[in-house]
């Protein structure tokens, strides 16, 4: 399994990028060290959506807080990059692609991060992560 990651960046050429404690839904909570994920610069804080690709070089679960019933898991990560995007993807691109039943990996990337606009780690499939292959 591939992943991806929607998160602030502040300098989106960085060769290494560090996110503590990131929010992760759809098997993010999965992701080990190896892992390859895809890198999104969230249009929240001012980011053009994907913009690398990389390798997990360290992933390290946070461990949940004492008194609260309902915890998202989160998940701090260290991510070496390989590759950086050569053409846009992001809110813009994907807004258009609302038929969550269509089996189309833009789809998949629309509902994973922005039918809920927060910042997240999240599981991708397969299909999805040889989609995203093609902007490298």
């Amino acid at each position: 399994m591939a992943f991806a990651i929607k998160a602030e960046i502040g300098d989106p050429r960085a060769r290494t990028f560090v996110f503590a404690a990131q929010k992760t839904m759809y098997g993010g909570k999965h992701i080990t060290e190896g892992d390859v994920i895809f890198i999104f610069a969230s249009e929240n804080e001012g980011g053009r959506g994907l913009i690398a690709r990389g390798v997990v070089t360290s992933a390290e679960a946070v461990a949940r807080k004492r008194g609260i019933t309902r915890q998202t898991p989160r998940v701090s990560v260290t991510i070496k990059r390989t590759r950086l995007a050569k053409r846009p993807l992001g809110r813009r691109e994907l807004k258009p692609l609302t038929d969550w039943d269509d089996g189309r990996p833009g789809t998949e990337l629309n509902f994973k991060f922005y039918r809920q606009a927060t910042n997240k780690i999240v599981g991708i499939s397969d299909e999805a992560a040889a989609f995203l292959d093609g902007f490298f």
